[in-house]
């Protein structure tokens, strides 16, 4: 379960529902992130589920140099404070460098630490020094019980506030899998535990140094996922994902986004009673 006091830090009512951090991969422009931020907030507010508004200012982790990354820090940053301010939500977004951390630590309500990052013992704890929550994503290389360690890295600054992402486990060249007793293992260390449904679908470098994806597996997963009983859900989505600049291939459709929600709410209130 979520802790009290991060509902209080985040503005949100407590709930039994998981809560949910969604948004498109990247900032492409103020109309993709404002139509997607504004539909979700829509949602979640109808069923009552805490939402994280994501998206990143910039793409480090790319499979070419040729992609896209960005459209510039200052647009980014200033598009990601306009919808904070527009529709009242949190917002989450990656950090790649100490660096990073101190330049936008008073910004984001969450920095989360990217899967191939999640053992760089700088970076986590200059996420930590900022006093914001910490949404630190388990490497596709790392046992989930290893994940205790980069957690203390941060907990060693004095803050606590800190979510555990599942993103997937490498198996073998371009694929990968979920290993579901990860869950379990990780909520053990006490943290609340996210599973990112759609980076785990993801095939890395499966397309010409584009990396390719299997969506229609995001809904079974997250769906077992729930009966698990994970704390929250990690989307990346988008109005038209075939034209997304980033990531679309393993992206659900925003006008999906509802029907799916319904679907594990109703599994989530079956565990809970």
């Amino acid at each position: 379960m979520i802790p009290k006091y991060l509902y209080k830090e985040l503005g949100f009512k407590k709930t039994n529902n998981f809560i949910l951090i969604s948004g498109p991969c990247v900032v492409e422009s103020k109309s993709v992130v404002f139509r997607t931020c504004e539909k979700l907030k829509t949602i979640t507010d109808r069923l009552n589920i805490p939402f994280i508004f994501k998206a990143s200012y910039t793409k480090a982790n790319r499979t070419a140099g040729s992609s896209f990354r960005g459209i510039g820090f200052d647009k980014a940053v200033a598009i990601m404070e306009d919808a904070r301010r527009e529709f009242g939500v949190p917002i989450l977004t990656d950090v790649h460098s100490k660096l990073d951390a101190e330049i936008i630590g008073d910004i984001f309500d969450v920095l989360q630490i990217p899967a191939f990052l999640c053992r760089q013992t700088d970076l986590l704890e200059a996420a930590g020094n900022t006093g914001k929550i910490v949404n630190i994503k388990k490497g596709q290389f790392l046992a989930p019980q290893d994940m205790v360690y980069q957690a203390k890295k941060v907990e060693a600054t004095g803050n606590k506030k800190i979510f555990l992402t599942e993103r997937g486990t490498t198996f073998g060249y371009q694929n990968l899998v979920v290993d579901f007793r990860g869950f379990p293992i990780m909520k053990k260390f006490g943290y609340p535990v996210i599973f990112d449904a759609t980076h785990s679908v993801q095939m890395p470098s499966r397309e010409n140094g584009v990396s390719g994806g299997n969506p229609e597996f995001i809904e079974p997963l997250a769906s077992a996922a729930a009966g698990i009983g994970v704390d929250g859900f990690f989307f990346e989505t988008h109005p038209n994902p075939e034209k997304a600049l980033s990531d679309g291939s393993n992206m659900i459709k925003l006008d999906r986004m509802e029907k799916m929600l319904k679907k594990l709410l109703s599994i989530t209130k079956i565990i809970n009673k």
